[in-house]
């Protein structure tokens, strides 16, 4: 088993995917191997998938995304390992729940933002205040942050798709303060032989020397130095969304807000309250690099459409 997951992580780094998916792919393939009581997947096909897609979803009773997940490694190990192309699963499949997006008022978000402080207090600002997602957040360099065009280059967003959205001006200050105090953590580690980053695809065959630059920098970096388990060199990697979500938890539950909310809901809340003051859906979707109309629409059935609409206890 051990040479076909080599394989597999060999393939998904030729396609330059991230490590959390690395990883969830090799979790999907381990565990569907075991369940046929280790097989090859070549001697296995589609009604072997199938069976395991069921048992997911009948069994385990995982939620939608989760199986759409394990058929996604599934169908990435049969395509781009095994060049075998599977047709027609027909998988009992997991029923995907119909929540409306958790939404911020403005004045929630105020009262969320006052109890942040540091990098978790610029995030979420920049969460809500350019419609990040937290993965996009945290893995923005110093040159994707435009000064003067107020703009926001998102250069490793889902799908591997850049896009360009607003830096507010309001957080402006305080990110150009932050990024001064990130540039001294930097001189440091160059001073002590570090201060080398990942970088995205091949860009660091090509510019061996790019990884020290300033430019290429995480704005949010982890505060300590660590190992990475790709290229195993020492590397200050960007804060982990574990830090963040505890953060923005703990303000939550400080405020007494009776909402299940998360860091996604600042993108929630951004998409909404741009559609409440009357901008384009075509717009939004741009800033939120949705790539059909059909996911921003979600965000128009939160809309407090009611108001103007008494209600028959009151006539």
């Amino acid at each position: 088993m051990s040479k076909l997951l080599d394989q597999v992580r060999h393939a998904i780094r030729l396609k330059h995917y991230s490590l959390r998916t690395e990883e969830a792919y090799i979790f999907w393939i381990k565990k569907y191997i075991h369940f046929h009581n280790l097989r090859h997947p070549s001697e296995m096909h589609e009604e072997e998938v199938r069976q395991f897609l069921t048992h997911l979803a009948v069994i385990e009773t995982v939620a939608a995304s989760t199986q759409n997940q394990a058929l996604a490694a599934l169908l990435f190990l049969y395509r781009n390992v095994l060049d075998v192309e599977l047709k027609n699963i027909d998988a009992v499949r997991a029923k995907k729940p119909k929540h409306l997006p958790v939404v911020f008022t403005q004045e929630e978000v105020r009262q969320i933002l006052a109890r942040l402080s540091g990098a978790p207090f610029i995030v979420a600002n920049l969460l809500y205040g350019s419609g990040l997602r937290l993965s996009e957040a945290l893995r923005l360099r110093v040159k994707d942050i435009d000064f003067q065009t107020n703009q926001i280059i998102v250069r490793e967003g889902k799908g591997e798709k850049e896009r360009i959205t607003m830096l507010p001006q309001s957080v402006k200050e305080v990110l150009a303060v932050h990024l001064e105090r990130v540039r001294k953590i930097h001189e440091d580690d160059l001073r002590n032989g570090f201060g080398e980053v990942h970088l995205p695809f091949a860009l660091e065959r090509k510019y061996p020397n790019a990884a020290k630059e300033w430019r290429w920098q995480y704005v949010f970096p982890a505060a300590k130095i660590s190992l990475d388990p790709r290229s195993k060199k020492k590397r200050r990697h960007h804060l982990s969304d574990d830090a963040i979500q505890r953060s923005v938890k703990q303000a939550l539950t400080q405020t007494k807000i009776q909402k299940r909310g998360s860091c996604h809901s600042f993108r929630h809340s951004f998409a909404t309250h741009l559609l409440e003051h009357h901008y384009d859906i075509r717009t939004v979707q741009e800033l939120l690099g949705h790539k059909d109309i059909k996911t921003t629409m979600i965000y128009t059935h939160v809309l407090n459409k009611g108001t103007n609409v008494k209600s028959p206890l009151d006539l």
